[in-house]
């Protein structure tokens, strides 16, 4: 249960754990898309 005087409206603020999920986040999708780039020079031909 929430004190009585709070709001449950009030959301607390984001901390530096959202910070660093939004960033890692943005670092897989920078290195997928960099992937892509990268395979499309050689015609997405995959060589063992």
């Amino acid at each position: 249960m929430s004190p009585r005087g709070s709001n449950s409206s009030d959301a607390p603020s984001p901390g530096i754990y959202d910070a660093l999920l939004f960033v890692s986040l943005s670092a897989l999708i920078a290195g997928i898309i960099f992937l892509v780039l990268e395979l499309g020079e050689y015609g997405w031909k995959v060589v063992p």
